[in-house]
């Protein structure tokens, strides 16, 4: 099993200062990854800034040794007019380029974040016909180039299982899979292992996280749950995401991607990203998953 860890868990000395974004694959490959993934390669919404940064991230992937497992960027599929939505389409399409220019064979895209108060954008299935037509161009597109796409749960309004298994199917392109984030369906104060036993199969990239979840309030950076509760992100094997067991179903349903890490807590990332590793390293060895 192939670890990689998500640029996006460097975000801490990223704000401050500490570190770019190119920094962050050398540091990657001393922490002992086999790989990182990319979020939102710095330049937009210059397309040809991206571009031009993408490549540079990539000369210094291969200088170092470390394989660019993966690209993730936001997304919003559901848009209210056709002049729009083609807008966000082509938009996507210009990011597999970038996912291209950087070596990876997957990218991952958001679906989206609000519902609305009339017409179609009413519900997550009355929109879901606009965003799996959408989400299918961008993976056919995406196919001619050797990447496959994939929808995470992630964005409140598509993070239930039932609702990114719905997704999956209404899709329909063999490009194209579900990001599993073992620790995001606390969001929406789903139970994650039996969450994660039900997309499983779906699965072409996960993503490591833990998270504490409280009824009340954690502290000055503690975020909501679609049902009032309260989560913030921790060291992966240090919260209350049962980590360990999301894993073991799927390696059970037969799973052989990568498992990335993505650090959000408040303790320095450094440490907080070598300590979630070697957590994980650990959990791995127990479940017998090499």
């Amino acid at each position: 099993m192939k670890i990689s860890v998500s640029s996006y868990s460097f975000s801490q000395y990223i704000r401050a200062g500490k570190m770019t974004q190119l920094d962050c694959v050398a540091r990657a490959k001393e922490m002992g990854f086999d790989a990182i993934e990319f979020v939102d390669v710095d330049g937009a919404p210059d397309a040809e800034k991206q571009l031009e940064n993408a490549r540079k991230i990539k000369a210094e992937a291969d200088r170092v040794g470390i394989e660019i497992n993966a690209y993730a960027i936001g997304a919003n599929l559901y848009q209210e007019t056709e002049e729009a939505q083609e807008t966000e389409i082509e938009r996507l399409c210009r990011q597999v380029d970038v996912a291209e220019a950087l070596g990876a064979s997957l990218m991952r895209h958001d679906v989206c974040y609000a519902l609305g108060k009339t017409g179609n954008a009413r519900s997550f299935d009355l929109m879901l016909p606009r965003i799996a037509d959408a989400a299918r161009r961008v993976t056919a597109y995406a196919e001619k180039k050797g990447i496959r796409t994939c929808s995470e749960n992630h964005g409140y309004i598509a993070q239930d299982s039932d609702r990114v298994e719905r997704l999956f199917n209404a899709v329909a392109h063999d490009n194209y899979g579900l990001l599993v984030d073992v620790g995001n369906f606390i969001c929406a104060d789903e139970d994650p292992v039996l969450a994660v036993s039900r997309v499983a199969p779906y699965a072409i990239h996960v993503h490591a996280k833990d998270m504490l979840i409280r009824p009340e309030p954690i502290g000055p950076i503690g975020s909501m749950t679609r049902g009032g509760n309260f989560f913030c992100g921790c060291v992966v094997g240090e919260g209350d995401v049962p980590v360990r067991r999301c894993l073991h179903v799927l390696k059970r349903a037969g799973y052989e991607g990568y498992i990335s890490i993505e650090f959000e807590g408040r303790e320095d990332c450094i440490s907080g990203i070598a300590r979630g590793r070697e957590n994980l390293l650990g959990m791995l060895e127990e479940l017998g998953w090499k």
